[in-house]
């Protein structure tokens, strides 16, 4: 078998811990602290993210969409796929070595997502960029860590929290969708959706865009 190679790591700002990309023939991996946190032949959940994402948004126009973590540009592109020429989409990533693997490394992957001048990238916490405005966004995905119960950096949960959850809430249109990727299912976590006031349910969809795989969790959490 073919040895993985790293290519670059950086420093995950305001932790110790380093991000770290590899590579394996033609495929690349992301890890942190020993965990894969994304792997170009698993990519499928997060193209749904995206997809299951606008298929709740039908019918509105000069949509607005915010999402939470570039990767390796997968959910960023289905988006795009699904977006009109009017769309505006911000993509939040706290991590900057990630946004130059995109560039550098990882662009073809995706089709080079980060190019369409539909796109623009915050190089923040997404939770930052929720709370600047209010009613700002059609559709906020988050696609953080593993989800609200698998994370492997302490600082996401403000994300996960009721607190976090209220705050998103108030950022959304009437009407919008807050999606959420996970590695793993919550019942718990469905009923705080719901205390904060979205109309949530749990779609579980495969890791690979054949269908086969490990199943991931999107959670679909519209502003009523």
């Amino acid at each position: 078998m073919i040895p993985w190679q790293e290519i670059d790591r950086a420093q995950v700002p305001g932790q110790k811990e380093n991000i770290i990309l590899q590579k394996r023939g033609q495929e690349f991996s992301i890890r942190i602290a020993g965990t894969e946190l994304m792997n170009s032949r698993i990519h499928g959940s997060e193209d749904d993210l995206a997809r299951l994402t606008f298929s709740c948004l039908k019918g509105k126009s000069d949509l607005r969409i915010l999402i939470g973590g570039l990767g390796m540009g997968y959910t960023l592109s289905a988006a795009l796929e699904q977006s009109r020429p009017e769309t505006v989409i911000v993509v939040s990533e706290l991590i900057p070595a990630v946004v130059r693997w995109n560039i550098e490394h990882l662009g073809h992957l995706a089709r080079m997502p980060l190019d369409d001048p539909r796109v623009t990238v915050e190089k923040e916490d997404v939770a930052k960029i929720i709370r600047k405005q209010a009613s700002a966004w059609d559709a906020i995905l988050l696609d953080v860590d593993n989800g609200p119960e698998g994370l492997t950096q302490k600082a996401n949960e403000c994300l996960y929290s009721r607190s976090g959850l209220e705050t998103s809430f108030l950022a959304l249109r009437p009407g919008g969708i807050l999606s959420i990727w996970s590695a793993k299912a919550s019942e718990a976590f469905t009923r705080r959706l719901d205390d904060c006031g979205f109309k949530a349910k749990m779609v579980s969809v495969r890791a690979r865009k054949s269908g086969k795989g490990s199943r991931h969790i999107i959670w679909l959490a519209q502003k009523s």
